[in-house]
């Protein structure tokens, strides 16, 4: 098999390298360890995205500038922030808008009046599925080869370059092992991007950083995002940046399904409530701020309560002041 440049991942990032990749004239292979329906990482989960921009453009009215981006990253992780690459990409976000609408993906009317969303957050028409979708059918006019049940499952790197890729293809019969039949393929590309994800769906690498309480998450996500191209890299000498206990994590309904729920199970009722752990204690300032900047720490903080477990409680004067549970 003969590629200019091997894409590992099927989500927003890989697909943003594969496009550019070949729109400059490159053949390109794009690898997607999950089935067809399910392409796209958590980036099917998605539903905005957030950009710099110094004048109205596309659904983002005003201007929202470098420092209050970067003011409002450091709300939400209290310093623990690389400021370097966090304003690097801060400024780069400002040209993501254009591109992106460049490449058939559409964007929901401003959401005007909704707590400033409509000057900071542009929200894809259609979610994440939509904005996944867009980019495959953009990948595949421009010729990516595009492998479904794809799954690397090694990489030959020598003097710190990747030489070839070992990945698994399933074909027939779905994901489960039994059903499908599997064909080893070895491909030697000139450039490989590693976009496969982290390791959020494996539980037992997020004891590693949580304890054994990372047993009890709900995994929002995507079940595919396992780490295996991370880990192998790591295992070969690849410097490790960051804090593996920091991440994106919101308070999820306890009745959630184990893998994939999607942004419906997430709760948005916390700054309207009073949040109990199974001691009946309160554990944090749950009006110290209003989604969306505060919702992506209660992840963490219910995680670090006995049994990951928390309890809201509602009064019936504002029981509609956010958006509804998905379970009732």
């Amino acid at each position: 098999m003969q590629v200019e440049v091997a894409v590992l991942g099927g989500g927003n990032a890989a697909l943003c390298a594969a496009i550019n990749a070949a729109r400059a004239g490159c053949s390109v292979l794009l690898l997607e360890s999950a089935p067809k329906p399910w392409r796209g990482g958590n980036s099917r989960h998605t539903r905005n995205f957030r950009c710099m921009h110094q004048a109205p453009i596309a659904p983002l009215t005003d201007r929202y500038l470098e420092d209050e981006y970067f003011d409002d990253l450091i709300k939400v992780t209290k310093g623990k922030t690389d400021e370097v690459l966090a304003r690097k990409a801060i400024r780069e976000s400002e040209g993501c808008l254009a591109w992106m609408i460049d490449q058939g993906i559409r964007f929901q009317p401003s959401l005007s009046g909704t707590l400033s969303l409509s000057r900071t957050n542009a929200f894809f028409l259609g979610g994440g599925k939509a904005l996944v979708n867009a980019l495959y059918r953009q990948a595949e006019a421009l010729g990516v080869d595009i492998r479904y049940q794809s799954e690397v499952t090694h990489l030959v790197v020598h003097d710190d370059q990747i030489e070839e890729i070992v990945f698994q293809e399933r074909s027939g019969g779905g994901d489960e092992a039994g059903d499908a039949t599997s064909v080893e393929h070895r491909v030697r590309p000139k450039a490989v991007v590693a976009a496969s994800g982290g390791f959020q769906a494996d539980t037992d690498w997020l004891e590693r950083a949580w304890g054994p309480g990372a047993q009890n998450f709900l995994i929002r996500g995507t079940p595919y995002n396992r780490g295996v191209v991370l880990r192998d890299l790591l295992d070969q000498g690849a410097q490790a940046v960051g804090d593996p206990t920091q991440c994106h994590a919101v308070a999820i309904d306890g009745r959630a399904p184990k893998f994939d729920g999607g942004i419906a199970s997430r709760l948005d009722c916390v700054p309207f409530s009073v949040v109990l752990n199974r001691q009946g204690q309160r554990f944090y300032d749950e009006g110290e701020d209003v989604w969306p900047k505060r919702y992506a720490i209660w992840g963490r903080l219910v995680a670090a309560q006995p049994e990951q477990v928390g309890y809201v409680i509602i009064d019936s004067r504002s029981l509609n002041l956010f958006m509804p549970s998905l379970y009732p």
